[in-house]
């Protein structure tokens, strides 16, 4: 299963990024020129994840290159960062010059990369092309550490207008409260909030609410980063469909994600993104993700 996915989404959702899309292409190179050269036209803020090793199948970088026309060369530094992270171990003496090459082939960038290291402690750089894509290793620990590493590096919207989110559960179905949900989204398309409705099969339905921090005509915002309209809203809301608001740790339990004895505290720090989401066990993917 899929864990990176599920991780940039978490990560989009909190610093007000606006997913729009996540594919998965084939170790196919036509497949990822295409995809590349379309997703860094049409969106401002590409990853792509996998596909940066030593074997076979490990093609993202080179087609990465020939999407954009350009060559590959080792990058120095990176050479010179993997060979202080390994020289310590037994096998690095006994390289033949075929495993030899197969070693550097993780520092062959094309020529004209931004090269980001974003961890001291990891050897591995985030490489960026055109300004926006973002290439990261496909390990999900290795993965996760770089993506928090990079913020630095982005251009991210201020907290003001990053998203809130509200979630309201109701035991009612929703094809009672869908009229109402209906004309709510009307009602707040034009002040950018997104109305959600997500069944928990046999229990009922959790209902989310998105808005940015900064309100309509500047609503005030609490001592806790809460959002004052977004929270008289998401009373009005519990009104009409009989429900109330809960945690992230409450909707995870419905859901059946997470057990009872998750704490609180555990379960605000893992802010979930808008949409379902995917969980991923395990540490090796073999396709690209976009």
């Amino acid at each position: 299963m899929d864990r990176n996915s599920h991780y940039i989404a978490k990560y989009c959702f909190e610093y007000g990024i606006e997913l729009k899309r996540i594919e998965v292409v084939a170790d196919k190179e036509e497949e990822i020129v295409e995809a590349s050269k379309r997703m860094v036209q049409d969106y401002d803020f590409v990853i792509t994840t996998g596909g940066i090793g030593p074997t076979h199948d490990d093609i993202t970088y080179a087609a990465l290159a020939k999407a954009f026309n350009q060559r590959l060369i080792h990058h120095v530094e990176t050479l010179y960062r993997m060979e202080e992270m390994y020289r310590h171990r037994s096998w690095v003496a006994t390289q033949n010059p075929q495993q030899q090459e197969a070693f550097r082939r993780m520092a062959l960038f094309p020529e004209h990369a931004e090269v980001l290291f974003v961890r001291q402690d990891l050897w591995v750089p985030v490489v960026r092309l055109q300004g926006k894509l973002h290439v990261f290793p496909g390990i999900p620990t290795l993965f996760q550490k770089m993506l928090d590493g990079l913020e630095p590096f982005l251009n991210l919207p201020p907290p003001s207008e990053r998203p809130l989110r509200i979630q309201i559960f109701t035991e009612r179905p929703e094809s009672i409260i869908a009229p109402y949900l209906t004309a709510l989204q009307a009602r707040l398309k034009p002040i950018d909030v997104q109305v959600g409705s997500y069944p928990v099969i046999g229990k009922g339905v959790c209902v989310s609410l998105i808005g940015r921090a900064k309100g309509p005509s500047g609503s005030r915002i609490d001592g806790q980063g809460n959002s004052e309209w977004l929270a008289n809203l998401a009373r009005e809301v519990e009104a009409e469909i009989d429900g109330h608001v809960v945690t992230e740790e409450e909707v995870a339990r419905k859901k059946g994600e997470v057990p009872a004895s998750l704490t609180s505290a555990a379960a605000a720090a893992a802010a979930v993104p808008a949409h379902q989401h995917q969980h991923q066990q395990v540490e090796h993917q073999q396709a690209r993700r976009f």
